[in-house]
């Protein structure tokens, strides 16, 4: 009498079949043309404008262009002195983006605890993190080869 082998593979065949949300990001992504230089600069202008409206703290441009494997153009970093100031930080940029570049982020995370919310805009992804966050991630330190570009308050 033959027994019945259990096989994993079978009871996975279609367990990868659906794409991960990081797979359908990366689409989406791939699926949006990177813009020319004046249209990136505009929506810089307008990323910068929306932290600066709220009184965001040390507004950073990171150059990642000449970075290899840098995943955009640009980081843009800044923090606020509380969650609330960093969700209304986030809120202010969405709606300059919107206005002034006619641009919306492709994907928004960490609204919920406000202590890092990442705004991802193809080209430019913004980082508006919480003080004590922003100093324990260090992206200005792990992306050192960037060309950095400090924001007068």
């Amino acid at each position: 009498m033959e027994q019945e082998v259990n096989n994993p593979q079978s009871k996975l065949s279609g367990a990868f079949d659906e794409p991960t949300f990081a797979g359908k990001v990366a689409k989406e992504k791939n699926s949006r043309k990177k813009k020319a230089a004046p249209e990136v600069n505009i929506l810089l202008e307008a990323v910068v404008h929306g932290m600066s409206e709220i009184k965001a703290k040390d507004i950073v441009i990171m150059d990642l262009r000449s970075v290899g494997n840098a995943m955009a153009d640009y980081f843009v970093v800044c923090h606020g002195g509380s969650n609330t100031q960093v969700q209304a930080i986030a809120d202010s940029v969405e709606r300059e983006t919107t206005k002034l570049a006619d641009e919306k982020p492709l994907h928004v995370e960490g609204v919920r605890n406000a202590a890092w919310i990442l705004m991802d805009y193809v080209d430019i992804v913004v980082h508006i993190f919480d003080k004590d966050s922003r100093t324990f991630y260090a992206l200005e330190e792990l992306w050192a080869d960037a060309v950095m570009t400090r924001i007068a308050e």
